[in-house]
């Protein structure tokens, strides 16, 4: 691209005859461009409609001088992600540049609670004028657009300011859309709004709010509506892909135990609890700690007495409130030895690991909830078993064990319908986190199900015959054996 000191990114036509002449000779030299009508730049390569499209404040503040950024264009923050921007302007007319369509419509004057924005020529309208104007009827013309977002996304923006300013917070947004309406002559829009704000606060009705998040808050039950996008992009990437049922190598007991002291041995060793296998293994089989280490002990037996309790490992829920109370009941064994991490009892604090926050501690039992309604779509053992995984994985709902008790419940899964289990050893402990960020972090499923199927293959080619023989087989694999660099499924 050119670069041309003396002339800024967008240059606009003017009224001054001097100033039109210096722009027609520079484009006369090639030194500058028409990108839209009386628009001009001294970037020659990129795109009018990029162009428009990135720098589209300027352009709006020059072409429509105190313009009014409203309606969806208000909560969207700018032009939508289509490119439609709309204004309250002086007139009503749709003005199509490059990259970007302005629809300026014809409306009342900016009140005192509208703020300017960008140079001042061009406002914004305040949070409370822009709700109302999502309430206001929309007509849309086939093919066209609306100046209004759904009234679920209106019910959405109320329930995250609750959410975020408490009862307070809304009830004086509440306040701030009286002034607005009665200063516009508004008074549907408002009476709208407020049975909307009655709903949430659990005064009104539940029923007049269309929005699932919305309605979850007003029943009490509210949940992390982008922990449930994630879910759900999980859940139909596993009913997209074949995956392959491994009968349990060692459903019986002595193999059962086997196969369990292991599972318990490595869950704990992912989280830093570290003995040597054989010490492990003395301290489940005589079923006593080792001196020192009173409470690391009680982890790893903990753990496996879980793992190792067939009865226990067949259940599965079969409604959201019977998810909670397994997912209770197994945190209070597994962590009776740390009563300082409150056994049983959901987080009261949030938590977060390395960039990761969790899922707030008041949205922790609603996104549960939300979640088993995905699981119970999966019918194949393999796909409930990942997908449950996940889901309390990334809930992360007590203060510590979290992770022990997302692969217990996982394993659950896959013991009561007669399947391998899937175990997580410390050579595959990178490939394990990695694939975890990846979903958790950019949505994207394919590892994580490619690196729990890889596991349980694993797990399915042992032969657990005793805890020496699994042993060997093991350490022939480098099982026991850290990496640092993250694998690659």
């Amino acid at each position: 691209m050119e670069k041309n000191t003396h002339w800024p990114l967008l240059v606009f036509g003017t009224s001054e005859p001097a100033e039109n002449r210096r722009i027609r000779a520079a484009r006369q030299r090639g030194e500058l461009r028409e990108v839209a009508s009386r628009i001009y730049s001294p970037d020659l390569v990129t795109p009018p409609e990029v162009l428009i499209r990135k720098n589209w404040l300027p352009v709006v503040q020059h072409l429509f001088p105190g313009a009014l950024i409203s309606h969806r264009s208000q909560l969207e923050g700018g032009p939508s992600t289509d490119a439609h921007l709309f204004l309250t302007y002086k007139y009503t007319r749709n003005v199509e540049l490059p990259g970007l369509t302005v629809h300026l419509l014809e409306g009342p004057d900016a009140l005192s609670s509208d703020t300017p924005f960008g140079d001042g020529n061009l406002l914004f309208a305040s949070e409370a004028r822009g709700l109302l104007e999502n309430l206001q009827p929309a007509r849309v013309r086939k093919g066209g657009v609306s100046k209004n977002l759904p009234i679920e996304t209106v019910e959405e923006r109320l329930e995250m300011v609750l959410s975020v300013r408490g009862e307070d917070g809304l009830n004086a947004l509440r306040d701030r859309a009286r002034e607005v309406a009665a200063a516009l002559n508004w008074p549907t829009e408002l009476a709208l709004l407020q049975r909307i704000v009655g709903a949430l606060l659990a005064t009104q009705s539940s029923k007049v709010l269309n929005s699932p998040v919305a309605r979850a808050r007003a029943l009490g039950i509210p949940f992390d509506a982008g922990r449930v996008s994630l879910f759900t992009a999980l859940l139909s990437a596993l009913r997209q892909t074949a995956l392959p049922e491994r009968p349990d190598p060692g459903p019986a007991a002595p193999a059962f135990y086997t196969v369990a002291f292991f599972e318990a041995y490595f869950s704990n060793f992912i989280e830093g609890t570290v003995f040597q296998v054989d010490e492990a293994h003395r301290m489940v089989e005589s079923g006593r700690a080792i001196g020192g280490r009173h409470a690391d002990s009680h982890d790893v037996l903990s753990t496996y007495q879980l793992c190792s309790n067939v009865a226990e490992m067949r259940v599965v829920p079969q409604t959201a409130e019977e998810l909670l109370a397994i997912l209770q009941r197994r945190h209070a064994q597994l962590m009776r030895a740390r009563p300082d991490k409150r056994p049983g009892q959901w987080k009261e604090y949030a938590n977060k690991a390395g960039l990761t926050n969790f899922v707030d501690p008041a949205l922790v039992r609603g996104t549960l909830h939300e979640g088993f309604k995905l699981y119970r779509n999966l019918t194949e053992p393999l796909a409930r078993a990942m997908f449950m995984m996940f889901l309390i994985s990334e809930v992360h709902p007590f203060d510590d064990g979290n992770g022990r008790v997302a692969r217990l419940m996982m394993n659950a899964e896959l013991v009561s319908a007669g399947q391998c289990r899937i175990i997580i050893t410390t050579h595959a402990r990178e490939g394990y986190l990695d694939a975890l960020r990846r979903l958790s972090r950019q949505g994207e499923p394919d590892l994580y199900i490619r690196m729990l199927s890889s596991a349980q293959q694993f797990v399915s080619s042992l032969r657990p015959e005793s805890y020496e023989s699994v042993k060997q087989q093991l350490e022939a694999q480098q099982a026991f054996t850290e990496v640092s660099s993250q694998l690659r499924w």
